[in-house]
């Protein structure tokens, strides 16, 4: 009890306990430290007090020198103090490593708490005092720091987060020998740091763990499982030549654990998206996270110092960086992604350093309206040219910056992105490598909408992207703006709703390449459709509150409203593109053979299909234009649509076509370039080589239901409804087993799973519940039977729904802990065992057991065995590796028992031979002597 550890004459309590330990050459002395200042060495022998050692300031923490003669505290003034162990009246030392020396030996200014010190020794030099805390209180907005004092060397090393806790590693177990520290390891409240303290200048070692996952908040994420197998070798080989500078030149020194035996071989990446712009890439094979590359999106744009700085993101206070949609090409390592400033960047892969002397970009004026061309006397003007006669889109020069705000007649912002790109040359590291910028502009004072979907195709040279004003295609190669439509342009005379525009407005001039007359089925260059008198008023919808995409900057969510409900006019005003596709397939019915076009699904369950008429690959691809044209092609399904994908006769999956990565920034000569054009079709995907009496199958999943549609007859040959309650948070179209299927992960928490094409169902768990948008934003799914999400803001689920990796996970785990010799005890010496001298061990079950002390009171906790500790972990070990690892363990054991006997037995030899020599001795010098001569 308490009162028994104080002195008899104090009546005050000693506060609650912060240190108890035992003496590292005595086990019986226990040595208790109370955070009022009083330290007591208990000896358990004879239940008292040896010593009580007090001191006005809190203690905080205590540590003991290896001879067992000296201890040190850390109080809360800042202050060390050094106490010899039968010195109790005062401390041996004072120190304060952070306080401001003052003249006239008065005492130094207090500084802030010392939390935890730690007292480590060594055989050649001086010993290691290590602390966190004791900073001086004038130090206002430092990092917090980890001091480590050395001699008369005094090092501080800050930290990026705030100190948890830290721990010396020293190359001996045994707390009663010389330290020998070489490491510390601390904890940080978003990081683990590793310091050498064998190394000059107290370097970190390099970290090989992910634990910067939520570095930036993760505000999007794609999982892509059976990937090229060089694809991680070349992110790693760019990614290697980030790391920084000043790493300790030794190898991470925490060895224990082995890995499990992996039976999954092909690769797998994960892409995290982040709200600071940059875009991570990991290695996730197996069961491991590795991060490979980090990307940053945000240094192309100009950083903007103050709010009067930066007008124009008014639509993103916070974070205007923010990745919201990944599209990645892993054959030809074309990276897409869209930002919640409305603006998409194209980046190509690169293992060359290059200097962008002016940065390609493009501005796209995407409106949501209908310009009725009309004739000046009010006739309409005569159809346009029929879809078989080619129209050249009007090209958009690549800007060097964004154009300057300009304003409408009324005074709006009008025409000026959200972000202004940098106009200096742009330095480019192997990796990924800007290949263009695309932004959406102001209109009339309205800001961009956020972009809503996203595709690249790296064989057509194409991307598009969409929102809930309509639809956008850039041809990259050319620079130039293909497609710049509404929702409902889309449709022409085949409008299902009959919507009628309203809120009249005066014409506005896009900023597009070519508009397209959707009855007519052509598009039409620019200056083609401006008249002089072409003033008609054009009408806008109005959109309304609850269907408004908008990003959640505190949650970092995309949100819109889930209603399939088409009775209202306001609710069908703003129909959003919600997915695209880039496929070869049969866009018409009367279609003999496939031909690349573009499939466009919207949040109203409509299905769009768009010709894409390309030019031969090569040189020519670079001069002739890109042709697009509505089909007329219509599918209807019941809520937003989520994922198309195509199927041939046999079941498989038809991948989009791509072209194969090559290296961009080398010269090529002749022989290259015609090898470059011949191994670069258009038509890569494998349609292209089927009959002509082949068909295909659609694999169209929305919200509510997927149908599985034969081309080109277009008739609906299955159709499944997924859900009627609830909504569809995710579809993917995956490979598992040799075989298709559609993986689903609805918003009531159950994970489904379909057959293609027949849609019979193969699964349906529930997993669990939308609790926050979080989990809607990023699950995603991928081949193998495989899926992910971020569970938290710093962790990442990762699940299977796979009987074959559910069989293997076992194995997969591998082992936390595994056997290792023991280091050698430290020598006692024959003079330290014969006086009594050197680490003292104590039986303290024969001290505290029923024996000696009687039973425990019912109040006292009593240990029983149970499945925890090294029982459990042998108990939850299973597989041939556990058991290999236990029979290993116990002929360890067994060993290090009969070594521990050997030396006992060699010691009593060595000391029975040591007495028999000195009883000689003796025996023979008093032999011949008289007993008056003693």
């Amino acid at each position: 009890m308490w009162n028994k550890a104080i002195e008899l004459s104090s009546k005050s309590h000693p506060g609650p306990i912060v240190h108890i330990s035992d003496n590292p050459m005595d086990e019986g002395k226990l040595l208790i430290g109370f955070e009022s200042g009083t330290v007591v060495l208990w000896d358990l022998k004879s239940k008292k007090a040896d010593y009580r050692y007090t001191h006005d300031e809190a203690i905080h923490s205590v540590a003991w020198h290896h001879e067992g003669k000296q201890f040190i505290c850390s109080h809360s003034d800042g202050t060390l103090t050094i106490w010899n162990v039968k010195s109790p009246t005062k401390p041996f030392q004072t120190i304060t490593p952070h306080g401001k020396q003052l003249k006239d030996g008065k005492k130094p200014e207090p500084c802030k708490p010392i939390l935890k010190v730690e007292y480590k020794t060594t055989r050649a030099g001086e010993p290691f005092i290590i602390l966190s805390g004791g900073l001086s209180y004038d130090t206002v907005g430092r990092r917090p720091c980890l001091t480590v004092m050395h001699g008369k060397s005094t090092a501080v090393l800050e930290m990026d987060y705030s100190i948890v806790d830290f721990l010396t590693l020293c190359e001996t177990p045994y707390p009663n020998d010389f330290q020998e520290p070489y490491a510390v390891v601390v904890l940080l409240e978003k990081d683990l740091v590793l310091i050498d303290l064998a190394q000059n200048g107290y370097p970190i070692f390099e970290n090989p763990y992910p634990l910067t996952i939520h570095e930036s908040p993760v505000t999007c994420c794609e999982y892509f499982a059976d990937c090229p197998v060089d694809l991680i070798p070349a992110l790693y080989s760019v990614g290697a030549r980030q790391k920084r500078q000043g790493y300790s030149k030794k190898e991470w020194p925490i060895s224990g654990g082995n890995w499990g035996l992996i039976t999954q071989s092909y690769p797998e990446i994960i892409i995290t998206g982040h709200a600071d712009g940059s875009i991570k890439f990991w290695d996730a094979s197996a069961i491991t996270l590795q991060v490979l590359y980090k990307l940053k999106t945000a240094k192309v744009f100009e950083k903007s110092r103050n709010k009067d700085d930066r007008p124009n993101t008014d639509i993103v206070d916070e974070d205007p960086y923010a990745i919201q949609i990944i599209s990645w090409c892993p054959e030809s390592r074309m990276l897409c992604v869209a930002g919640v400033s409305a603006h998409v960047i194209i980046y190509r892969f690169s293992k060359q350093e290059v200097t962008t002397e002016v940065i390609p970009m493009l501005e796209v004026r995407l409106l949501y309206e209908i310009n009725d061309i009309e004739s000046p006397d009010g006739e309409q003007i005569p159809p346009l040219p029929t879809p078989g006669t080619s129209s050249n889109p009007q090209s958009i020069v690549p800007q060097s910056h964004p154009s300057t705000s300009s304003s409408s007649s009324d005074g709006l912002r009008d025409n000026v992105p959200c972000l202004k790109v940098k106009n200096s040359p742009l330095k480019q590291s192997p990796g990924y490598q800007i290949e263009l910028v695309i932004q959406l502009v102001w209109v009339s004072g309205e800001p961009p909408q956020q972009i809503t979907s996203l595709a690249v195709n790296s064989a057509y040279g194409l991307v598009v992207f969409g929102n809930c004003n309509g639809i956008a295609m850039v041809d990259y190669l050319q620079k130039t703006v293909l497609l710049n439509l509404g929702t409902i342009e889309l449709y022409g005379s085949n409008d299902p709703y009959r919507r009628e525009p309203r809120s009249p407005r005066k014409t506005r001039q896009p900023s597009g390449a070519g508009l397209c007359d959707i009855n007519e089925g052509t598009v039409v260059p620019e200056d083609r459709c401006k008249s002089p008198t072409s003033a008609k008023m054009s009408r806008k919808l109005s959109l309304p509150t609850e269907l408004k995409p908008d990003l959640d900057v505190k949650d970092n969510s995309f949100s819109r409203s889930r209603s399939s409900s088409v009775t209202s006019i306001d609710k069908e005003s703003r129909e959003a593109i919600s997915a695209l596709h880039f496929c070869e397939t049969f866009t018409r019915k009367a279609d003999t053979s496939p031909s690349p076009c573009l499939w466009v699904g919207t949040t109203l369950g409509t299905v769009l299909v768009i010709v894409l008429n390309l030019p031969p690959g090569g040189e020519q691809r670079l001069l002739q234009p890109v042709i697009v044209s509505p089909s007329g092609t219509i599918l209807r399904l019941k809520g937003a649509i989520l994922r198309m994908a195509f199927l041939d006769t046999t079941g498989s999956l038809v991948p989009p076509a791509h072209e194969p990565w090559r290296e961009h920034n080398v010269s090529e000569d002749k022989d290259e370039k015609d090898k470059s054009k011949k191994r670069r079709p258009v038509s890569v995907s494998p349609s292209s080589s089927q009959e002509i009496s082949e068909n295909q199958y659609a694999v169209i999943c929305s919200e509510k239901q997927a149908k599985v549609i034969s081309l080109p007859s277009q008739n609906c040959i299955y159709k499944h409804n997924i859900t009627e309650t609830s909504f569809v948070l995710r579809g993917d179209i995956v490979s598992l087993s040799n075989s298709i299927c559609l993986a689903c992960f609805c918003a009531n928490g159950h994970i489904m799973a379909f057959s293609l094409p027949s849609l019979r169902p193969l699964l349906d768990v529930y997993y669990l519940p939308l609790t926050n948008m979080r989990i809607a934003r990023t699950f995603c799914f991928t081949n193998n039977g495989q899926a992910l999400y971020l569970v938290s803001p710093t962790e990442i689920q990762r699940l299977t729904y796979s009987q074959e990796t559910c069989e293997n996970l076992q194995e997969m785990l591998g082992e936390l802990f595994t056997p290792v010799e023991t280091p050698e005890a430290p020598n006692r010496g024959f003079f330290k065992g014969l006086f009594g001298g050197g680490a003292q061990s104590l039986d303290r079950e024969e001290l505290f057991g029923e024996s000696a002390s009687g039973k425990a009171s019912r109040s006292l906790a009593q240990h029983i065995p149970g499945p925890g500790g090294i029982e459990g972990v042998k108990g939850a070990a299973s597989g041939v590796v556990g058991e290999l690892a236990r029979a290993r363990l116990a002929l360890d054991e067994r060993g290090q028992k009969l070594g521990e006997l050997e030396e006992k037995t060699a010691a009593m030899l060595y000391s029975a031979d040591s007495f028999s020599k000195h009883a000689h001795e003796m025996m023979l010098k008093y032999k011949d002597k008289k007993w008056y001569q003693f």
